[in-house]
């Protein structure tokens, strides 16, 4: 190759790896020490970061399907968090729950509260379908009857339910839940086009967070930070 074609070929080279590195930009990969809102999940370990959180999601324990269903602690100890709120997450495989688990639920915000942390809410983490929102809100309405009057209810929310849920739906849990955190991820990845999603939550009537989880990927869409219901991120904690 002669010297002027070879200047050429490198000048373009460079100039192609200019791009790549805009493109990049510094918000595209999921850092936790860029937020302070975490999910802390059974066998995660805990990360420099949690010292500095504003609001934590800590998994207590799960309601796992059966004859009947029944509740299986996560968590061996409760601990002392003393520098943010916590919410206890029960991650559900099922609605037909036994007559004990809300009752356990209750002893569960009574102990932590006992032990000096902010329990400000309960989260309930289960997949509900789309068209079966209805139902789900139904449920939600009984149980949040049943906790303290000071606890907030919070649940999980796929992106689907923005896309296609019926608007009727959505808005029975409107008065129902506090807030609604929309999963971007699935496992360890973010689920691809979640801008598609995220855009058409324009109207959405439940005061949100966006899920995401370390190391996804992640451009928040341009017209997030101007929707009402907004109310920040929560970041899903992973073991390297």
């Amino acid at each position: 190759m002669k010297p002027r074609a070879l200047a050429a070929a490198i000048a373009a080279c460079a100039l192609c790896l200019a791009l790549i590195g805009c493109a990049r930009t510094p918000d595209a990969v999921v850092r936790a020490e860029d937020f302070d809102a975490f999910w802390l999940w059974a066998g995660v370990q805990p990360q420099p970061v949690l010292d500095h959180a504003r609001t934590l999601y800590l998994l207590e324990a799960e309601i796992i399907g059966g004859e009947p269903a029944h509740l299986q602690r996560r968590l061996a100890a409760t601990p002392r968090i003393a520098h943010a709120d916590a919410w206890l997450v029960y991650r559900a495989d099922t609605l037909s729950w036994s007559d004990e688990v809300i009752p356990a639920i209750r002893g569960d915000i009574a102990r932590w509260r006992g032990n000096g942390n902010r329990v400000v809410g309960v989260q309930l983490d289960f997949d509900a379908r789309t068209r079966h929102l209805d139902r789900y809100a139904g449920f939600l309405r009984d149980l949040r009857a049943r906790l303290p009057r000071d606890t907030k209810l919070g649940i999980t929310g796929l992106m689907d339910w923005s896309a296609n849920g019926d608007p009727a739906q959505l808005a029975q849990l409107a008065g129902v839940v506090d807030e609604v955190v929309v999963q971007t991820y699935q496992g360890r990845a973010t689920i691809p086009g979640y801008g598609k999603y995220l855009e058409r939550m324009r109207g959405f009537p439940i005061p949100f967070r966006v899920g995401l989880v370390q190391g996804g990927e992640w451009r928040a869409p341009s017209e997030l930070a101007a929707n009402p219901n907004f109310r920040g991120y929560v970041v899903f904690l992973v073991n390297p």
